[in-house]
């Protein structure tokens, strides 16, 4: 399969790397994968190509010069740009580095060198997650705001607030079975997150938390269970 013979329908992904023979390799196999790909060499022209065109999914080198892809990861979520997902590329994966990318908004992080058929796997993951199957009817109430996990939307009074791909996979599944205690290894599982990815499950209910609760610092919805993990009491 090549470029030319993809379907209109297939996924776009942005691949940002300003490692050529990388990118290159790593587009051709993407494509042969079902894939379609548009590259950029840097945060800059990465943002001429979002400006240009739509996608599904972005695979974004962190040590680039000039803007790191740790830097555009953590503006895009800031500028609240389309919450496509994000996977992070990077020699740099202790458990320090990969935290730090959650916490910038990444949905997934993948350490160099790769086999490419993780990368598929990643990507493939990633779409899934941003598509969650509803698992409800009717918007479940959390304050002032509502979750309606069929329509995978949050809606505040004045405003349909954006989540990321990893917490919108985060709010449904803890909202599929509100009141129970998930571990941060199930919810881990639910993300497809690895075993060094678990802690990584409190970088993202900590930015969950800034969307859905009034005080971040008290939740009131999104509760640890101390030793157990986390759960969701919906209501009023």
């Amino acid at each position: 399969m090549t470029q030319a013979t993809l379907a209109e329908d297939a996924p776009h992904v942005l691949l940002v790397d300003d490692d050529a023979r990388l990118a290159a390799l790593a587009a051709r196999y993407l494509s042969e994968n079902g894939f379609r790909i548009t590259r950029a060499a840097s945060a800059v022209e990465a943002r001429e190509k979002l400006r240009a065109m739509e996608f599904d999914l972005m695979v974004l080198d962190v040590m680039m010069p000039g803007e790191t892809g740790l830097e555009l990861t953590f503006s895009l979520r800031a500028e609240r740009a389309p919450a496509m997902p994000i996977l992070l590329l990077t020699a740099r994966d202790t458990p320090e580095d990969i935290l730090a990318g959650f916490e910038a908004g990444a949905d997934d992080y993948l350490g160099k060198p790769f086999d490419p058929r993780v990368l598929v796997a990643r990507l493939r993951a990633m779409l899934r997650r941003a598509q969650p199957p509803a698992v409800q009817t009717g918007p479940l109430p959390l304050g002032e705001a509502s979750f309606d996990a069929e329509r995978g939307e949050l809606v505040s009074p004045n405003a349909r607030m954006r989540l990321t791909g990893a917490e919108l996979s985060l709010l449904t599944t803890l909202a599929a079975r509100p009141h129970e205690v998930f571990s941060r290894e199930a919810l881990a599982a639910a993300l497809g997150l690895d075993d060094v990815n678990e802690r990584a499950i409190d970088v993202q209910v900590t930015r969950l938390r800034r969307k859905i609760e009034p005080d971040p610092r008290e939740p009131r919805f999104l509760q640890t269970i101390r030793g157990k993990g986390y759960v969701l009491k919906p209501g009023a």
